[in-house]
């Protein structure tokens, strides 16, 4: 009995185990990357980001805890500013990560090909620039990549049509260019397929399944061309056919946008 006593008094005396060191490192940094001018994230201090989790339980707004460990991170429409910290990568069972709607600028951080346990990117509408990242084909269990209404430059990284379990893609309103990789445009097989509306929006992106590049202002000078070489009544005629032409193409542009066989789902 006196042991057990003993023993008891010892475990009570235990400090209460802290949560992993990586996640404190990776949202410490976070934290310092990011600018905060509405001050919403007033909760992250110092003494939070050392113990975000008890378990099940966060003791820090915009994350969720599984087992002790940052499981989910979303901090969304927050106006942060800054960028995206590299030391992120150390949050090793980050399943979800969305940071979309705010104005965080920089370019998407290489390392975060380490959250191998990754399933949503979510970094929409925000500032950010420079090229995707190939290296995020790493993370295999990527769901949902969302990068759209960005300043993301340069290709498309083919690489990305290789994640078996992509179900949802959007890069659209970028200032992406080049063609749309065969693996990501036309996927074979029963993987998800990817409409132009993941695309639009790239003045220089090419390819299925965008509709072929079409030269309006071409096409409307060669018939007033052949117009002024006719007389009078070509003429008519020929701006006749062209408001006729300019019609039917914007019926089918907008028929287009309406064919969306692959919708976004909600995190």
């Amino acid at each position: 009995m006196g042991l057990l006593l003993v023993l008891l008094l010892t475990c009570a005396a235990l400090p209460l185990a802290s949560s992993d060191p990586n996640d404190e490192a990776c949202l410490t940094q976070l934290s310092h990357t990011l600018r905060d001018p509405l001050n919403n994230l007033r909760n992250w201090t110092k003494s939070t980001l050392a113990n975000p989790c008890s378990g099940f339980t966060s003791y820090l707004p915009g994350a969720t805890c599984n087992n002790g460990r940052i499981y989910k991170l979303s901090l969304t429409n927050l106006s942060l500013q800054g960028s995206i910290s590299p030391f992120l990568s150390n949050c090793t069972n980050l399943q979800s990560l969305d940071l979309s709607s705010n104005s965080i600028s920089g370019p998407i951080p290489q390392d975060l090909q380490y959250l191998l346990n990754l399933a949503v990117l979510n970094l929409s509408a925000n500032r950010l620039q420079g090229e995707i990242p190939p290296q995020i084909t790493f993370c295999a269990y990527l769901n949902v990549i969302d990068l759209h209404d960005n300043l993301l430059t340069g290709q498309i990284p083919p690489q990305l049509g290789l994640l078996a379990r992509l179900s949802a893609f959007d890069v659209s309103s970028n200032k992406l260019s080049g063609p749309i990789p065969t693996s990501l445009g036309n996927r074979s097989g029963t993987l998800p397929k990817f409409n132009a509306t993941s695309f639009e929006g790239n003045k220089d992106l090419y390819g299925y399944p965008l509709p072929p590049m079409k030269s309006k202002g071409l096409s409307v000078l060669a018939i007033v061309g052949i117009g002024l070489g006719s007389g009078l009544a070509s003429l008519v005629l020929s701006f006749t056919g062209v408001c006729i032409w300019l019609k039917i193409t914007e019926e089918k542009m907008a028929a287009e946008k309406g064919k969306i066989t692959q919708l976004m789902p909600d995190y």
